[in-house]
C-alpha cells in the first residue's frame, strides 16, 4: 500500500520505488491539511493526509524532481507493476486505489480535485477495477518463468490491510482486526466510512460494498527490535532473544511502575499523523531499571493501539473483541498487556499471515467457491484471553497521561526535529 513508482510507456521504472515510510513530503501534507480543501480531500478519498500517500509524493516530485515528473507516463504502485508484467496493462484494484489520496471512494473513480493538486490527469494513473477482476491469459514468458500454464487465473485482489480483516475473521460488527508486525494497525469492517478528520481514520475499500476503517501506527515490532539491539546489545536477533525479553517483561508490575513510553521512534501515523514526533520515556525515577524499560516499551505500543481504537469506536461501533494476527501474537505476555490496556477480549489468530489468508478467501469468493465472507468458519487454531479488570482500571489512569503527553510535548518534538532533521 501507498507505494509509488514513476514509469514510462513501456512500464519501465524511472526511479526506485518510494515506500509508505518516505516522509519527504511532510511539509506538503501539512500544507494540504491546513488548507480550506484539506477536509474535503480526506472525506472524498478516505486517505489520511500524510506523506505516506501517493498524492503527497506526486506533489513532492512535481516540486522537487521536475524532470522526472515530466518524463513519467504513469504513477503506479509495486502491485500495478507486477500486474503490468503479467498482462501488459495498467490496472489498479479499488482497494489499493482507495489508499492513494487520489480516489473517490464513494463513486469509485479518480477524484478531480486530487488530480488537480497533483498536477496530473486520470490518464497518468492506472484504470480502477474491482478487487475480483481477473484474467487467465498470462504473458507466455512470465508463465514459463513461473512454471504454470498460460490459462491459470490471476485475481487482482485487494490491499494487505483490508485482506487482513478477512484472514483474521474480523468481519462482524463488534470485532476489530489488529495486526502487529514491524508496524501495527487496528481496523473494523463496515458498510460505510467512519470519518474523523482530527484523527484521520482511514477508510479503505475491500470491495464495492465494504469499507475497512481504522488506523495504522508506525511503531510496532520494530520497537522491540530497536530495544534488543540498542539497549541489550543483541546484534543478530533470534527467537530466543524475544522469548527471553518477554520472560523479563513478565517479572515487572503492570504499568511499569509508573514509567510511560511514547513509541514514536519513526514519527507517528494514527491518530496524530505527525512525522516530526519522537519517542519519549516519561516518569523515569531511580527505582526504574532495564527490566522496567522493557515492559514500558510493550505497554507503549499497546497504548498507541488503544489511542487508535478510541477514534474508531463509536456508539454505533462498540467493539468487544480484537482478533490479533502478525509476527508477535506468539507472545502471550504482549497479548495479555493488550487485553489489559484496551479492556477487550483478545482472539489470537494463529496464522502465518492474515493478509495472505484473506487473499485466498477473496480468491475463493471470486471463483464462486464460497458465497460470502460471513459464512467463513475458521479452520485454524484460535485462542482467547480476557482482560484483567484490576489491571484495566489501573491502565486507564496511565492511558490518560499517555494521551496528554503528546499534546503537551508536540511543540518541543517539532523544535528538536528542526535541530536534527
Amino acid at each position: 500500500m501507498h507505494s509509488l513508482i514513476p514509469v514510462d510507456k513501456t512500464g519501465t521504472p524511472l526511479s526506485n520505488m518510494i515506500t509508505w515510510a518516505d516522509v519527504r513530503s511532510a511539509d506538503i501534507a501539512e500544507r494540504i491539511r491546513a488548507s480550506a480543501y484539506g477536509e474535503d480531500i480526506y472525506r472524498k478519498t478516505g486517505t489520511p493526509i500524510h506523506p505516506m500517500s501517493p498524492l503527497c509524493k506526486i506533489i513532492w516530485l512535481s516540486e522537487n524532481e521536475k524532470g522526472l515528473f515530466n518524463k513519467t507516463y504513469k504513477f503506479i504502485s509495486i502491485k500495478e507493476l507486477i500486474w503490468f508484467r503479467l498482462f501488459n496493462e495498467f490496472k489498479i484494484d479499488i482497494s489499493i486505489a482507495s489508499a492513494t489520496g487520489l480516489f473517490d471512494i464513494e463513486n469509485n473513480q479518480w477524484y478531480k480535485k486530487s488530480l488537480e493538486l497533483a498536477g496530473i490527469q486520470s490518464e497518468n494513473l492506472s484504470t480502477p477495477v474491482s478487487t475480483g477482476y481477473n484474467r487467465n491469459d498470462c504473458n507466455a514468458v512470465v508463465s514459463s518463468l513461473l512454471e504454470i500454464t498460460e490459462d491459470v487465473t490471476f485475481i487482482i485482489g485487494a490491499s494487505d490491510g483490508c485482506l487482513a480483516n478477512i484472514g483474521s475473521f474480523a468481519m462482524k460488527k463488534n470485532e476489530a482486526a489488529v495486526t502487529i508486525g514491524t508496524s501495527a494497525a487496528i481496523r473494523i469492517t463496515g458498510k460505510k466510512p467512519i470519518y474523523n478528520y482530527d484523527a484521520m481514520t482511514f477508510n479503505y475499500k475491500l470491495d464495492e460494498q465494504t469499507f475497512i476503517c481504522g488506523g495504522a501506527i508506525n511503531n510496532g515490532g520494530n520497537i522491540v527490535q530497536w530495544f534488543l539491539k540498542n539497549f541489550l546489545n543483541k546484534k543478530e536477533l533470534t527467537d530466543k532473544d524475544y522469548e527471553n525479553l518477554f520472560e523479563e517483561v513478565d517479572k515487572v508490575n503492570a504499568g511499569a511502575d509508573g514509567l510511560i513510553f511514547l513509541p514514536y521512534l519513526n514519527g507517528e501515523r494514527a491518530p496524530h499523523w505527525d512525522a516530526k514526533s519522537c519517542g519519549t520515556f516519561f516518569g523515569v525515577t531511580v527505582h526504574h531499571s532495564q527490566l522496567t524499560f522493557s515492559r514500558a516499551i510493550i505497554e507503549g505500543v499497546c497504548y498507541a493501539l488503544n489511542d487508535v481504537l478510541k477514534t474508531i469506536e463509536t456508539n454505533e461501533n462498540t467493539i468487544t473483541q480484537l482478533n490479533v494476527s502478525g509476527g508477535f501474537v506468539a507472545s502471550k505476555t504482549w497479548m495479555q498487556i493488550l487485553a489489559g490496556i484496551t479492556g477487550k477480549r483478545i482472539c489470537i489468530v494463529h496464522t502465518n499471515d492474515g493478509s495472505a489468508t484473506g487473499a485466498a478467501y477473496l480468491g475463493l469468493k471470486t471463483m464462486k467457491f464460497i458465497e460470502d465472507y460471513d459464512a467463513l468458519i475458521p479452520k485454524i487454531n484460535m485462542e482467547f484471553l480476557e482482560p484483567d479488570a484490576v489491571n484495566h482500571k489501573m491502565y486507564n489512569n496511565y492511558f490518560k497521561i499517555f494521551q496528554g503527553l503528546y499534546h503537551s510535548l508536540k511543540d518541543l518534538m517539532h523544535a528538536i526535529y528542526k535541530l536534527n532533521p
